[in-house]
């Protein structure tokens, strides 16, 4: 079973009938004993960051995420999802976040941009394969992916899989043992994206 964490932060349904659509068997969750009971987390989300923290800590969600990271037990964060898992954001603010992957979430700096980039990123835009993941078994070395986003992750080589290029080159999936994340909206991506949440549901750790 996989939980989809529902934290009042975008529509559920596109992520939960991807899920369905590869074969998985999922259920949307707001009560943190609902995760502790679950085989895998989907943590999805668009908005603000610090809305979105908020919430998890309101309810007790984060600390019931953090409890399932530390089992062992895959979680998957999708755009703010992802996000969602470094240590801090500078959103409109600095705000505190999950802690699961080190760096911080920074806005994108249009003094590097051309005049052919607008903020937000939004559209198909290719993702660079930096190093080999579960996520990525059966697709080409480099593949396209849909992206909505006007902030982007900063963090060590080490946890960057992927990388994308818009103005300048961005971390844009990330992985820490068994916490993953992309930016990209995998449920958008037609079937690169759905390779890519079939790849989840059958990771075994």
């Amino acid at each position: 079973m996989i939980a989809v964490v529902d934290y009042n932060m975008g529509n559920l349904a596109s992520v939960v009938n991807a899920l369905e659509k590869v074969g998985a068997s999922c259920k949307i969750v707001s009560d943190p004993h609902e995760i502790k009971r679950s085989d895998k987390i989907l943590l999805p989300g668009v908005g603000a960051f610090a809305d979105a923290m908020r919430h998890l800590q309101k309810s007790g969600m984060d600390e019931a995420i953090l409890e399932f990271a530390q089992s062992g037990k895959p979680l998957l964060g999708i755009c703010l999802g992802m996000q969602l898992l470094f240590s801090r954001s500078s959103e409109f603010g600095e705000h505190k976040g999950l802690g699961l992957i080190p760096g911080e979430v920074v806005p994108f700096d249009p003094d590097l941009f051309d005049s052919l980039h607008k903020i937000p990123h939004m559209g198909w835009n290719e993702l660079f394969v930096q190093k080999q993941s579960p996520l990525f078994e059966g697709l080409p070395g480099d593949f396209y992916l849909y992206f909505v986003h006007s902030y982007h992750a900063v963090t060590p080589d080490e946890y960057a899989i992927g990388k994308t290029w818009y103005g300048y080159e961005f971390v844009s999936a990330v992985q820490n043992d068994n916490i993953f994340g992309m930016q990209p909206h995998p449920e958008k991506s037609h079937d690169n994206g759905l390779k890519i949440l079939k790849n989840f549901v059958e990771f075994q750790g």
